[in-house]
């Protein structure tokens, strides 16, 4: 769990000299919690990608759609309804990619992103040329639920926050 909050912040490396270090949490944060979601999604992914493609079809409210994406979840509180993923994103694009893949998560992950005001960052990582270097690192932790409990990622995101 240590080793994972230290490649969390090995996310500080690619940050520096373009961001301030009180910054640092601000984008590494979000990033973690993105990685944590997509994990927890994985299992449900396919269910989801079909459901959507049939809500997308009818004309009923945006809440209404969203609970019924939410049944092909397998009990989770939020999905997400892209096929991309963050090791599909690519490099070219990367930035509006990035926004539409934080668009398609369900309400109340999005406002999660909202909060930390991660559209913000995601632009200064562009403009900076530093997006797709952050995505490529964050892809490759393995911040499944089987790997790391929530427990675990619990404390993981509280060593982020101090």
């Amino acid at each position: 769990m240590n080793n994972l909050a230290a490649d969390l912040w090995a996310l500080a490396d690619l940050l520096r000299g373009d961001f301030r270090q009180s910054q640092y949490g601000r984008v590494i944060l979000p990033f973690a919690l993105l990685r944590r979601l997509e994990c927890v999604l994985e299992s449900s992914k396919s269910a989801v990608l079909i459901e959507a493609a049939k809500v997308e079809k009818m004309a009923i409210a945006e809440e209404a759609k969203e609970k019924l994406i939410l049944r092909a979840t397998g009990g989770l509180s939020f999905f997400n309804t892209p096929p991309m993923d963050l090791s599909t994103l690519g490099e070219s694009g990367i930035k509006a990619n990035l926004e539409r893949y934080i668009q398609c998560f369900s309400k109340d992950a999005r406002e999660i992103f909202d909060h930390f005001k991660f559209a913000e960052f995601i632009g200064l990582l562009g403009d900076a040329n530093l997006l797709y270097k952050v995505v490529q690192k964050v892809r490759t932790m393995d911040l499944h639920p089987k790997a790391v409990s929530n427990y675990e990622m619990g404390l993981v995101f509280q060593e982020l926050i101090r």
